[in-house]
């Protein structure tokens, strides 16, 4: 399976998410979104969508850096929940329980 959805690394996303497991509240809904983004079934449409919100969370260059007390995250969850609320038909209870049992085994 691909490591790469165009600028998405998955090896810079689970870093990211290792070095946040206990710093962002709205981790599991990305670790879920990352399994739906990874899953052959999902639409390409809903892959572009989720794929852009997590390379957004991933990458560096942020509206708020993430290094800003209370806020650093803000615009990190607000793409990620607007974009969710465009895929969530498509985000599974299997994503999430996938998501679920990852984040404990970090």
């Amino acid at each position: 399976m691909a490591t790469r959805f165009g600028g998405l690394d998955a090896r810079n996303f689970w870093d990211k998410v290792r070095r946040n497991a206990r710093h962002v509240p709205f981790l599991d809904e990305a670790v879920a979104m990352w399994f739906c983004l990874r899953d052959p079934a999902t639409p390409t449409r809903v892959k572009m969508i989720a794929g852009g919100a997590l390379a957004y969370f991933v990458l560096p260059i942020d509206v708020v850096p993430d290094f800003i007390a209370v806020l650093g995250y803000t615009d990190d969850a607000t793409v990620l929940f607007t974009a969710l609320r465009a895929v969530r038909p498509y985000v599974t209870e299997a994503h999430r329980a996938k998501a679920r049992e990852t984040l404990a085994n970090l």
